[in-house]
C-alpha cells in the first residue's frame, strides 16, 4: 500500500475477529511505532500485548476497577466491563514511560507515545489489518494501571484494538482541509 493511501484513508474500524496479527505483521506494528517523534532520544513508551486467556484476565481487572469505584455495580455493568477486552483478539497497551528531564516535559512525552500508538494504527491498515484505538475510564484508573503492573511514573495512553475486520471495511469520511487550518 503506498504511504498516502495509508495516511489519507486509515479509519478506526470498531468489529474485529480472528485472526489476530500474525507475528511478522506485529513486528512491522512495532517498528512503525518506534519511529516515532522522540526529543531526547528517551523512548518513553512500552507496550502489552493482550491476548488468549489473557484477555479474559483483563476483563477481571476492569470489573474490579469498577467495583472499587462503585460497590453496588450493577450484574450488567460488570458483565460489560468484562467483555470490554473480548472485542478484539489482540489488545496492545500503550504506555507512556515519563522521566524527568530538564528540556522534554511530561506532556512532549506523552505525545510522544501517542504517536507511536498513531504508528502502530497506520501499520495495522497497511497490512490490511483492522484496528482502533480506545480509552475510556479504565485507561485513567489507577487499579488497572497497578493490575497491569505500571510503574508510578507510567501512563496507559490508550487500548489498541487489533484484528481481522468482521464485515464490511469503514471508509474514512472526507475532511476538508480548508475547515481546518488558518494563516496567522
Amino acid at each position: 500500500m503506498e504511504a498516502l493511501d495509508v495516511l489519507l484513508n486509515r479509519v478506526s474500524q470498531a468489529r474485529l475477529q480472528d485472526p489476530a496479527p500474525s507475528a511478522a505483521q506485529r513486528d512491522i506494528l512495532f517498528r512503525a511505532a518506534l519511529r516515532a517523534p522522540d526529543h531526547g532520544y528517551l523512548r518513553p513508551w512500552r507496550f502489552l500485548c493482550v491476548e488468549g486467556e489473557a484477555r479474559q484476565r483483563l476483563g477481571e481487572l476492569y470489573a474490579a476497577a469498577l467495583l472499587r469505584k462503585n460497590p453496588e455495580a450493577a450484574p450488567e455493568a460488570l458483565a460489560k466491563a468484562r467483555a470490554m477486552p473480548l472485542r478484539a483478539p489482540l489488545l496492545v497497551v500503550v504506555i507512556a514511560k515519563v522521566q524527568k528531564h530538564p528540556k522534554v516535559p511530561e506532556e512532549e512525552q506523552l505525545l510522544s507515545a501517542g504517536c507511536a500508538a498513531h504508528g502502530i494504527l497506520l501499520a495495522a491498515h497497511a497490512q490490511g489489518l483492522g484496528a482502533i484505538w480506545r480509552t475510556g475510564e479504565m485507561a485513567h484508573d489507577r487499579c488497572v494501571a497497578e493490575g497491569l503492573g505500571l510503574a508510578a511514573n507510567e501512563r496507559i495512553v490508550g487500548f489498541l484494538y487489533l484484528g481481522s475486520v468482521e464485515g464490511e471495511r469503514r471508509n474514512a469520511p472526507q475532511l476538508d482541509p480548508v475547515d481546518f487550518v488558518s494563516n496567522w
